[in-house]
């Protein structure tokens, strides 16, 4: 990369061309505020106007965040002038905030505020009509609050990169501008896959996930058997709310927090992901031997499902009919665990603490629930589950490290914890099916082209002198490539996996706030690295398991031996395997 040299309050410095002022002077060691810019790639037209700088020669202050670099160019960000524009376009905007501070859920980690602190800006400076205000709360998974909304932009940023859905965007103009889906509908009445992802890049309370923790406390209150059950990409995020380094593994403190917090059992999803793991491997093994029509697609992300429902039922034949791994583990609490502890069905209360933001709809589905009882009943994400053990008065570095409660179904392999990341659900399900298929075990046991963080991989494995095609695929953009081969008939692979979320659950739509804002100790570049730590974070666990098949799980061998019988069963089918909408044009079903 070619350099120039630039001056930044009169000092030279050499930068890579290029660059943005913004991205520049933050080499350089000059952090500018800004609340439109998220991300490289991810601003919205520069239209907060928080990172004004006066460059020599222009006329006007410039927005940092869109002006490109050039050779020789110089910049003052004390310049008196740039310096109270930036603060003015700060009050401007909080005239049109609502002010519950206290009651915000992102207080603590409100962008708009740190901001206003750092640029200096004074309460009430212009104070006046207000936008009229709209609360959604009718989705299961998201609330969109446009009192708080700033109209940064980044969101419909976020919506359009991430998912190539567009969902979001501006409507109306002027003082009546507001970021909504269109005609300002509800999340509840346009085909939103419910991701979250737009949650992760919001600066504001303006777009959240829906909090089930009221749910939670009723249950308690209630007296029920309350079983908590965590995924595996939460104990690859939750130490980061409570300071730790992104690429911490949280698994002991996670579990003696929530043994703290009370819960019944303390079980880990893990479980979960092998059972969906040898259902899936012998759905997908019936699949080639009666020549269906492939690919066949897995069916573990929620927003994914929503996807296809919504842009291509036609093509919901090729999904795997197994339920998640949390569902599926609901199911198996609510039958045989409570068969064998002769624990009423109905007073157990099955809590999933998720990185998925999308799976507090995918328990609402009535295609979730076996003789009329659902599956799971309440949803917390990553970061409601740090708001319950900050509540709680736990203090995060004074716990100990404990286990998973081991009562029937508490073992699990290290197949089931690379579930989180993308390439896990297909590197743990060929492990697998090679089984099956063999009669061996697959050596080496890492599948390497499963894995990396690229949008779509692909990859070959031949078993038994029949070669098989896979592909690997995260993020909707990405999936829609690989669906429109499908629909045209051009697609060769025979199976593939699909999340919906870039990079896998360990950047789930519920996962810990990623704010280099906010983030002083993390590398310059986190933005471009944090999905990488928390997906080592799961690697190394399975590395560091004895075992790392599914099928080798002995209480998953027990599970079927005394319980289910064969893998894809009459009674597996009905706990384990749902079913999906093919004319889906409302939500929920």
């Amino acid at each position: 990369m070619k350099k120039i040299q630039i001056y930044i309050e009169n000092k030279p410095y050499l930068v890579d061309e290029g660059l943005t002022i913004l991205e520049a002077c933050k080499v350089c060691g000059f952090n500018i505020p800004s609340l439109c810019t998220f991300k490289k790639g991810e601003c919205s037209l520069a239209s907060c106007r928080v990172c004004l700088v006066h460059v020599e020669g222009e006329r006007r202050l410039v927005p940092s965040c869109a002006y490109p670099i050039r050779d020789g160019m110089k910049i003052s960000i004390s310049d008196p002038k740039a310096v109270i524009a930036r603060r003015t376009s700060v009050e401007l905007l909080l005239s049109n905030h609502h002010y519950n501070c206290q009651a915000c859920r992102k207080n603590g980690q409100c962008e708009l505020l740190e901001v206003a602190r750092r640029v200096g800006a004074r309460p009430e400076q212009y104070v006046g009509e207000k936008t009229i205000t709209t609360l959604d709360e009718l989705a299961p998974a998201l609330v969109r609050d446009t009192s708080k909304c700033i109209l940064c932009g980044r969101c419909v940023e976020a919506c359009k990169n991430a998912q190539g859905i567009g969902i979001l965007g501006f409507e109306n103009r002027g003082f009546n501008t507001i970021v909504s889906p269109a005609q300002n509908r509800s999340f509840n009445n346009v085909p939103c896959i419910q991701c979250g992802q737009c949650t992760l890049v919001c600066p504001t309370g303006a777009l959240m996930e829906h909090s089930e923790i009221e749910k939670l406390d009723k249950a308690f209150q209630e007296g029920k058997y309350v079983i908590v059950q965590t995924a595996p990409a939460v104990r690859a995020a939750l130490a980061e709310e409570f300071g730790e380094p992104i690429g911490t593994n949280a698994t002991g403190k996670m579990v003696a927090a929530l043994k703290r917090l009370g819960f019944y059992r303390v079980f880990d999803t893990n479980f979960g992901a092998d059972l969906t793991i040898v259902e899936e491997a012998t759905e997908f093994i019936q699949r080639v031997v009666s020549h269906r029509p492939g690919p066949m697609i897995t069916s573990c992300s929620p927003g994914w499902i929503n996807y296809i429902e919504y842009y291509y039922p036609e093509l919901i034949d090729h999904l795997s009919s197994c339920k998640s791994p949390h569902e599926m583990m609901g199911a198996i609490i609510k039958s045989y665990y409570a068969e064998k502890h002769n624990i009423d069905r109905s007073q157990i209360c099955v809590v999933s603490i998720m990185p998925c933001v999308a799976k507090k709809f995918e328990k609402e589905r009535s295609q979730n629930a076996v003789d009329g009882i659902a599956d799971v009943d309440v949803v917390l994400t990553t970061r409601e589950l740090a708001q319950l053990i900050k509540r709680s008065g736990i203090m995060w570095k004074k716990l100990p490290n404990e286990e998973f409660d081991d009562d029937l179904i508490g073992k699990y392999s290290g197949a089931g914890v690379i579930f989180g990341v993308t390439g896990g659900v297909m590197e743990a399900a060929l492990r697998t099916a090679y089984h099956m298929l063999t009669n061996q075990e697959m050596e080496p046991i890492e599948f390497t082209p499963c894995r990396g963080l690229e949008g779509i991989k692909e990859a070959s494995l031949t078993i038994n002198g029949s070669r098989y095609n896979v592909a690997m695929c995260s993020g909707m953009k990405n999936a829609k490539v690989i669906l429109e081969q499908i629909k045209n008939g051009t697609c060769e692979y025979d199976f593939v996996e699909v999340m919906g979320c870039p990079g896998g659950c360990v950047n789930g739509g519920g996962q810990p706030y990623v704010t280099p804002l906010f983030l002083p100790n993390e590398d310059d570049n986190i933005l471009e690295t944090y999905v990488a730590k928390r997906a080592n974070v799961l690697y190394e666990e399975d590395k560091n398991k004895a075992i790392r098949r599914s099928h080798l799980n002995p209480d998953i061998i027990e599970l079927y031996k005394s319980y289910l019988g064969e893998y894809g069963s009459p009674k597996a089918h009905k706990l384990l395997h749902t079913s999906y909408n093919k004319n889906r044009d409302k939500y929920p079903d």
